[in-house]
């Protein structure tokens, strides 16, 4: 399992950079332009949804394809596998670096509580996608992507009106932690501590 890590960690490092540069390439033109607060608060509760959605679709799609794919187990991996995953790479991780960075408007905001109807019903659409139809490779990279951003805009709710050099490379560094490491815990390593057993 350990080398399934790092071999994973490795192989998605340089797609994870890929998206911390456009989601930095993203902050730098919506600020530039000036978008609104509520714009950018919109599209995280756009993006951190999709993201679980497709979080959930990987993460038990995984779960079915190299394991038993029993209705409740499935259904636990890929609830907790996006909803839990999900929440420490779009919220929290986003959220810690904001208090490191010491971001003027920091604050924590976790879908699964504040819009618990729209965020819970969407990782359970993506567990049932998952039994109908289970796929992991076109949805993992969607999902890497949608995580930067919605990330990102976590992390510009928090900004201030200026932002320098210093500021922007933080902001790039919890990027791509909060990506790096959550997104393929949940999308292969979660999965694959339950399957292990039965793949030996």
């Amino acid at each position: 399992m350990f080398k399934i890590i790092s071999y994973e960690l490795k192989s998605h490092a340089p797609f994870t950079l890929f998206g911390t540069i456009t989601g930095i390439f993203i902050m730098w033109i919506s600020l530039s332009i000036q978008l609104s607060r509520s714009f950018f608060e919109t599209l995280f509760w756009i993006l951190h949804p999709a993201h679980v959605f497709l979080s959930a679709l990987v993460t038990a799609g995984m779960y079915r394809l190299h394991g038993q794919g029993k209705i409740l187990t499935t259904l636990a991996i890929g609830y907790f596998g996006s909803i839990g995953i999900g929440s420490l790479s779009d919220c929290i991780i986003p959220y810690l670096g904001e208090i490191l960075l010491n971001m003027p408007n920091r604050g924590l905001h976790l879908g699964f509580i504040e819009k618990w109807w729209l965020v819970n019903p969407l990782s359970f659409a993506g567990i049932a996608f998952a039994f109908w139809r289970p796929t992991t490779k076109f949805p993992h990279a969607g999902h890497v992507l949608l995580s930067t951003w919605a990330s990102l805009f976590h992390m510009i709710l928090a900004l201030g009106t200026g932002f320098g050099f210093f500021m922007v490379s933080g902001v790039a560094l919890f990027l791509f932690l909060s990506v790096w490491i959550p997104c393929c815990t949940s999308d292969i390593v979660f999965p694959l501590l339950f399957t292990a057993k039965k793949d030996d």
